[in-house]
């Protein structure tokens, strides 16, 4: 309600004057209501000029040389199902259907060589055509125009941020799949015959790397049934406290699964950590070599070994 308040006029007279009351000024609900009551229309709008905005957006897409990986019938059909997920968004406030669709086309076009500055380009791409063609619309009525672009605006961040965000979480994941095939393959466990398997390490051997080792090879003694692996580890420059502590537990889990296991390739300066930070060798069959290490599962195996030079003719 209005405040009254006296004042005085050029004659002296007291006048009553109204100041502006708070109710006179939409609050925050209000706005949201009125933005509301707004979407309906501005959804109606973005449909009936559907193809002018699409091809309009497919032309600005290509103009900044964004998504060159993809042919200009790809781009376009994606920007057909982007533009109407988008305007359904603005319809039923609901971001689920678009998410899905996001992470959907984040597998196809990742492999093809996109990247996360082009998405997000044209994402903010489509934000400006649409609004640009709002304020085409209502450009006669300044108060109305603010009021829809207020309503419009939420809506279209929280899009952008839901399309970027999907890119990125599907562009991390591809990243982790592949760093961990990578790995399997950097790392791969070898049968040498039957029930004895070989896995040669090369290169740093950090905590991460020492935990995935283990789940592989634990893996590959049970798929192989193995009795005896012999880890190699000369091409393995330097071991710290914490992944001298995994090759244990490696050795004590390899036990467990019924599998002997055979270090071999320890360095001096490896051997003087391994002493120096007190590791239980007692856990640990070390050979000098690889050759010596395949020996040694061999006569475990039961297997007589024979060098070519003491062989009987």
């Amino acid at each position: 309600m209005a405040t009254m308040r006296p004042a005085a006029d050029q004659e002296g007279q007291d006048v009553t004057v109204e100041s502006p009351s708070q109710h006179d000024v939409p609050g925050k609900g209000e706005r949201e209501e009125v933005g509301t009551m707004l979407l309906p229309e501005l959804v109606a709008h973005l449909r009936e000029h559907r193809s002018g905005l699409r091809e309009e957006w497919a032309s600005r897409i290509n103009d900044a040389h964004l998504l060159s990986a993809m042919t200009p019938q790809e781009v376009f059909s994606e920007v057909t199902s982007v533009y109407d997920n988008y305007v359904g968004v603005l319809e039923t406030g609901s971001v689920d259907e678009l998410r899905n669709y996001a992470r959907e086309l984040s597998e196809r076009i990742i492999p093809r060589g996109v990247e996360t500055h082009e998405v997000i380009g044209i994402v903010l791409l489509l934000r400006d055509v649409l609004a640009r063609s709002l304020f085409e619309k209502y450009r006669e009525d300044f108060d109305l125009l603010n009021r829809v672009l207020n309503a419009y605006e939420p809506a279209a961040n929280r899009i952008a941020t839901t399309v970027a965000g999907s890119f990125v979480e599907e562009r991390e994941r591809i990243i982790r799949q592949q760093q961990d095939s990578l790995r399997e393959l950097s790392t791969p466990v070898l049968q040498v015959r039957e029930r004895l398997l070989i896995l040669p390490i090369i290169g740093v051997l950090d905590n991460a790397r020492a935990h995935q080792l283990t789940e592989q090879l634990l893996r590959a003694i049970r798929s192989h049934r193995a009795r005896v692996v012999v880890i190699d580890i000369t091409g393995v420059p330097d071991v710290d406290e914490a992944v001298a502590d995994h090759l244990v537990k490696t050795v004590d889990a390899s036990r467990l699964m019924g599998a002997a296991v055979i270090i071999t390739g320890l360095s001096s300066e490896i051997a003087e950590t391994l002493v120096t930070i007190g590791v239980d060798l007692s856990k640990m069959n070390t050979v000098g070599d690889l050759q010596g290490g395949i020996e040694e599962a061999e006569r475990f195996l039961g297997f007589r070994v024979v060098r070519t030079d003491d062989a009987p003719r």
